[in-house]
């Protein structure tokens, strides 16, 4: 008899589709939808009319320990929202927690809400416009960010941090005359900021005063040596007044760095940007991308900070297997499973690079050992099986297959490779009704079709 085309071997086609699956699996669900897909941030405040719900995003792409630090966030509000003797400002309050959370995580259209929630009931809180400006800021809304700066200093006006960031989008957005303004206010809070010193000399330089540029710039340098970026501003200014030596000279040292105002609201923010759950969102956006070795770097920084987080180390293993390094990505599943011997993820990473190598019984144990540890892991269930084939052992892979369709019925190729199984041990018969039921949950399915009419001619 013969097989369907593109099925001969065993089923390589499907092998290589069952793969392709493992890989997808062990990067944990990098396609998910949530941060990177959102859409601008909503409206201004000044459109406040009371708190908006927002809606909890789909956490799945995160570590179960960070989905439930996102979700501790959300039963705050809750119950601040159910409790009768709770303020307006509590209530507020764990809005914004909620909104820092939810920025972190990259869930801006959710944060976004969120502060505005939390602005509109604790509107004396200076914290929350000024994070929600910066949260535009990093969208790019910089008319939004400076109004959102405005209404932060209005609260506390000799915020330096925020009028040095306020002056920042003023210019960015093409206002020197605005910029300066807030760039005056910050000297005059500290004359000595180096950053109120280099926006002051920027938006001079904008309106075309390139001497009084070159005064504030030189004392920015003279205070922070080590911002490069200043060389440059230096450079146009003396160019605009024919100091052709000097700008040369500056424009030679041009550099990174840009002097940076004492800001404790953003370090506390930062500092939470320095958990598991923002290296984890930074590497995944890089695995998304492809950029494995990114994603592995980033994975290392996040280790340093919480060395015995087991899911900061999976993810190292699966970016460093994505990227080649086989043997760099055994160490850190097998360390992740030191620290947590029930983590089911790492037995699969390590199942996918045993097969990967030829391994197949070796492999077959490792996915045996996280279905064990997890029943309905699909993925692991269909490693299983497919190091159980490869293996020869084809009595096993068949009821390995049944169990994976068992789980998810909508994964075609495996109904199609257990019914060539079942051929390879002369089971025509089972084959056959094993290939019409596949086709109620498939009517039309091509291969599956033109198999069982194979199998029905035999």
């Amino acid at each position: 008899m013969r097989m369907a085309a593109g099925w001969t071997r065993g089923g390589a086609r499907t092998a290589g589709l069952l793969a392709a699956v493992a890989v997808a699996a062990a990067c944990g669900g990098a396609g998910s939808s949530g941060a990177n897909g959102a859409a601008a941030p909503g409206p201004s405040a000044l459109e406040w009319s009371g708190p908006r719900p927002v809606d909890q995003p789909d956490l799945s792409r995160l570590a179960p320990p960070v989905q439930a630090q996102v979700r501790e966030r959300f039963d705050a509000v809750s119950r601040a929202a159910g409790d009768p003797g709770a303020s307006p400002a509590v209530l507020g309050d764990a809005y914004g927690e909620l909104g820092l959370i939810l920025m972190a995580a990259g869930y801006r259209d959710q944060a976004a809400i969120a502060f505005l929630n939390a602005h509109g009931l604790a509107p004396r809180r200076m914290r929350w416009p000024y994070y929600l400006a910066h949260l535009y800021r990093q969208e790019g809304d910089r008319e939004r960010a400076a109004d959102f700066f405005a209404r932060a200093l209005a609260l506390e006006p000799a915020h330096l941090a925020g009028l040095v960031w306020l002056g920042r989008m003023e210019l960015d957005y093409g206002r020197p005359a605005r910029a300066a303004a807030a760039f005056e206010r910050a000297l005059a809070v500290d004359p000595a900021s180096a950053a109120a010193l280099a926006g002051a000399g920027r938006a001079a330089l904008a309106a075309r005063d390139a001497g009084r540029a070159v005064g504030y710039l030189d004392r920015a340098l003279a205070l922070e040596p080590s911002a490069g970026s200043l060389h440059y501003a230096l450079g146009m200014a003396h160019r605009a007044l024919g100091n052709l030596d000097a700008a040369q000279s500056h424009l030679e040292r041009r550099g990174e760095g840009v002097p940076a105002p004492p800001d404790p609201l953003m370090r506390a923010y930062n500092g939470l940007l320095r958990s598991a759950l923002a290296y984890e969102i930074r590497g995944m956006r890089a695995m998304d991308g492809r950029r494995f070795d990114e994603a592995a770097a980033i994975f290392r920084e996040g280790l340093v900070e919480t060395p015995d987080d087991p899911s900061l180390r999976h993810r190292l293993g699966t970016a460093l297997m994505m990227a080649g390094d086989a043997e760099g990505a055994v160490r850190e599943f097998e360390a992740t499973l030191r620290i947590a011997p029930d983590f089911e993820k790492a037995q699969f990473g390590l199942g996918v690079i045993l097969g990967m190598s030829g391994r197949h019984a070796e492999a077959a144990e490792r996915y045996a050992a996280a279905v064990e540890l997890r029943p309905n892991y699909l993925e692991a269930r269909l490693g299983l099986a497919e190091a159980l084939r490869l293996g020869g052992r084809l009595q096993e892979a068949a009821a390995q297959f049944a169990e994976a369709i068992r789980i998810d019925p909508a994964f075609a190729e495996a109904w199609m490779v257990r019914a060539v199984i079942l051929l390879q041990l002369g089971r025509s018969g089972e084959a056959r009704e094993w290939l019409r039921e596949a086709l109620l949950v498939h009517p039309g399915h091509p291969d599956l079709t033109a198999l069982l009419a194979q199998v029905e001619e035999g």
